[in-house]
Order: structure tokens, then sequence, then C-alpha cells
């Protein structure tokens, strides 16, 4: 699995999976169970719309035309370039 979009909001998240859904591209929506737990904090980046690794390509496409804008600052992955960028605290 793949994350395909990084949503800030669960109508986000499940416009893209119902778009991909549309052309036959099998979509998950995870971190969706946890926004009821966050209380008063705000939580950025658990929102991940997933697809099959050989539906990657395709489902970068159907995202792109929705014309959404991914933050992008969403949690650091692995992967992830470690401390560049970052001053200490």
């Amino acid at each position: 699995m793949r994350v395909v979009y990084l949503a800030d909001n669960l109508f986000d998240a499940h416009l893209v999976k119902h778009a991909l859904e549309e052309v036959a591209i099998p979509a998950f929506v995870f971190g969706e169970s946890l926004l009821g737990g966050m209380g008063e904090l705000p939580l950025f980046g658990v929102l991940r719309v997933c697809v099959p690794d050989a539906a990657f390509p395709e489902a970068e496409g159907v995202v792109q035309a929705l014309g959404l804008e991914s933050r992008g600052d969403g949690p650091i992955l692995e992967g992830d370039d470690e401390g560049a960028g970052l001053l200490p605290a």
C-alpha cells in the first residue's frame, strides 16, 4: 500500500477515495478512527488515502485531476530526511 493523498479533513479523504473507486482503483482511508480521540488538541497528518502499489501511478493522476492541494507537511515517515532543516529547541 502507498499513500496517494494526505488529507486535511475527512471530507477531502472520502472525496479522493470515491474518485479513485469511480475508475476502479481500490482505495482505503487510514486514520479515520483516530479523529474522535484527539480531544481539543489539533491532530494533523493522520488521514491518509492509500492504494495498492500497482495502482499508484494511475491513482496519482486521478488525485492531481481533482485539484486538491495536499499540504505535504504531515507526519515524518520512514525515508524522510532525518533532521534536515530542523533547529534545536
